[in-house]
This record gives C-alpha cells, sequence and structure tokens, in this order.
C-alpha cells in the first residue's frame, strides 16, 4: 500500500492522517486517549519515530511512501488474509514474514524473511503442501495455516537461508571475472539529495558510481548504473533493476547531511529486521567488509554497520549495501569529499570489498592491505 498523497509531517491533517492515527492506535503506539483524529501532532510524530525506530526505518518522525506501507502491512497476523502469488503486486505484511520465518524453521527453502510473498515463498509453500498431504497450489489458506501451526521445527545447525546464501557465495568462486554488480547513484534529477559547501549528494554519487565502474570493469565485472546522470528513479524502480540483472551484488552510494554542522562520519547499511530476527547474512557480511576499507584507508570518522529495512535493501534479491560516505555538511568530509584522490581511494576501498566478499579465508587479505592489481580477475 503506498501513501495516497505523498508525505504526512506535524501539521498536516485530513482523512489519511485519521487513517495513520488509526493504524497507529491499533499497533499499540497511540494511547486510547488521543483523540485529535485527523491532525498529525507532535504525538502522532513521537509514535511514527517509534515506529521507525523498531522497523529499522529512517526516522525522522515523517510518514513517506515506505512508513505508510510499513504501517499498512504491520497491521496482518498470520491467518488474517489468504495468501498468494501475485507477480504483478506482491503481497507484504507482517502475516508474509511470520509465514517465511515459520517455512524457514521447518528447513524449507525461503530466500529471505523479507514479509514479500515472491515467487521464492510460493514453492517453499508449495513443497510444505507436497510433505503434508495438502493440495499444492503455493497458495496459503485455512487448511496450512492449520498444518502450519501443528508441526514443529526440523531446521538445525544454523539458519538455513544463511547457510544457502554463504554456499552459493562459496559456489560462486573467488574470481571477479563474470560476476555482476550494481551500483547505485543515489538521488539524481530533480533530487538533489543534501548539499552543502558546493556539493551535491547526487553529483558525488554519481561521480563515485563511476569511478567504481570503471575498476570492476577492469577486472572483468559486469558493472550496471543504476540510473544515468540525469536520471532519478525511486527506490523501488533501482531494486526491479538490479533484480532484472541478476546481479551478484548491489552497492547503493549516497552522501549524509545534517543540520548539525559537526555531524560526521561513514556508515553502511545491509537489510535486517531486528523485530523480526530477519537478516541477510551475506549483505551483513559485505557491509562490514566495505565499512572497515573505508575507515581503514580514509580518514572518515567510524560510525559503523547497521541493519535497515529500506526498499533498496529488502526488495533486492542479491547482499545489497548502502553506503553514507561523509557528511557533506560537514566541513572537513565535504573537503575530503570535494578533492578527487580522496574518491579514488573511496572507490578502491569497494572494489576491495566487493573482491574480499568472495575470497575464502586463506586467500583473504588484511583490511586496508589488498590493491587493485592484487586482485583475483
Amino acid at each position: 500500500m503506498e501513501s495516497p498523497h505523498g508525505v504526512y509531517r506535524i501539521g498536516d491533517r485530513g482523512e489519511a492522517v485519521a487513517e495513520i492515527v488509526g493504524k497507529l492506535q491499533r499497533l499499540g503506539l497511540l494511547t486510547g486517549g488521543h483523540d485529535v483524529y485527523d491532525v498529525y501532532d507532535e504525538a502522532t510524530a513521537h509514535a511514527v519515530r517509534g515506529f521507525q525506530q523498531q522497523r529499522g526505518l529512517m526516522i525522522d518522525g515523517i510518514v513517506g511512501p515506505q512508513t505508510y506501507s510499513a504501517i499498512d502491512d504491520a497491521r496482518w497476523r498470520l491467518g488474517d488474509r489468504l495468501l498468494t502469488y501475485v507477480p504483478t503486486h506482491p503481497l507484504s505484511g507482517d502475516d508474509v514474514l511470520a509465514l517465511q520465518a515459520k517455512l524457514q524453521e521447518l528447513g524449507f527453502a525461503v530466500a529471505r524473511v523479507d514479509g514479500i510473498f515472491a515467487a521464492d515463498t510460493q514453492r517453499a509453500v508449495t513443497e510444505f503442501q507436497r510433505n503434508m498431504g495438502l493440495p499444492a497450489d503455493g497458495t496459503c489458506g485455512p487448511s496450512t495455516f492449520k498444518a502450519l501451526q501443528r508441526i514443529r521445527p526440523m531446521a538445525t545447525g544454523g539458519r538455513p537461508d544463511a547457510l544457502r546464501a554463504r554456499e552459493a557465495v562459496r559456489a560462486a568462486g573467488p574470481r571477479l571475472s563474470g560476476k555482476t554488480v550494481v551500483i547505485d547513484p543515489g538521488h539524481g534529477g530533480f533530487d538533489h539529495g543534501w548539499e552543502g559547501y558546493g556539493l551535491r549528494e547526487s553529483d558525488i554519487a554519481y561521480d563515485l558510481a563511476s569511478r567504481i565502474e570503471g575498476r570492476l570493469g577492469a577486472t572483468g565485472v559486469r558493472a550496471y548504473l543504476s540510473r544515468g546522470r540525469d536520471q532519478g528513479p525511486d527506490e523501488l524502480s533501482r531494486a526491479a533493476f538490479a533484480n532484472e540483472t541478476d546481479a551478484n551484488l548491489c552497492v547503493s552510494l549516497h552522501t549524509d547531511g545534517s543540520m548539525n554542522p559537526e555531524a560526521q562520519g561513514v556508515a553502511t547499511y545491509f537489510y535486517g529486521n531486528d523485530l523480526h530476527g530477519a537478516t541477510s547474512s551475506v549483505g551483513e557480511q559485505f557491509a562490514g567488509l566495505v565499512q572497515r576499507e573505508i575507515v581503514a584507508r580514509t580518514d572518515l570518522l567510524d560510525c559503523r554497520t547497521h541493519a535497515k529495512t529500506w526498499d533498496l535493501l529488502r526488495r533486492t534479491k542479491m547482499p545489497a549495501v548502502r553506503l553514507e560516505i561523509g557528511y557533506v555538511t560537514n566541513p572537513h568530509d565535504s573537503a575530503r569529499l570535494a578533492d578527487p584522490a580522496f574518491r579514488d581511494v573511496v572507490a578502491e576501498s569497494i572494489v576491495v570489498a566487493i573482491q574480499r566478499v568472495y575470497l575464502p579465508p586463506e586467500q583473504d587479505a588484511a583490511t586496508g592491505m589488498l590493491r587493485l592489481g592484487q586482485l583475483t580477475v
């Protein structure tokens, strides 16, 4: 479900705001005594921030399309509705998350616990139904719900999805040549992102993406940019593009910004939902490698790695990370980002991290030591 009118914040009023307030109340995030239903007030913003923190979203107290969709997803419980695969508009919700987690516990292959009823979830449901002697139609209805409640977990030895993801990386081999990587320069078009000290986030992201693309191409990697220089697709379109390429990895490039000029540093994000214990294991590993390589090779402050449920991280089929490389609103970080030589160092850091995802432990190098000429092509 998408926000029908875009973005809602303090001071807004109307039917859509009343709907948001009502859903927040049903989720227990707003007290029943909240008697101003059609005004987006400070109490509503506080409840939204709490919800965003729970769900791994951007914490700003504003309801945009992604937060609106997440609020709607949160209302569903397993068994509330029929779950089936709709290719053009896959169902999403907490009930799908619960279904995927249960199937995974039982040893049925779900690519990722992401709350989206896609083809992999349909296949897992079908296989479960066959094992239970139920009509194997891939649709989760009353009889399938009952069967799921009766069966105890069978899988042991770690999360099956994580084990499958690591095995896929091992099977891909250490060589970069032949692999596919999507590089996603953030923002673009009329959306410049953060601006400061004469820099635009969209311009820096595109420049970095071009530098990474050239270096990956030299190793034999098929590297694709998710947008042109003057384009600005939304996150769903970027994720769809990455999925269409059947990429091995996806890297989204951003810079950060703040009203506080002292805010600075680099952070890397991967798909993870702490509320439901879902995460991309290879995405987390990749994020750690990228973060450590950049911190080791630059003087940017280490703001660590974090799990988020942003659309690009959640909806890409391959491991994906998002980087926030410095603050354009900070004098130190902006000066570094303005330097082409610094951007070359960041680009090399990211390419090296991509290589290290595929290196077995006995071939891996210490952080900050591997150079482009040493990559396995």
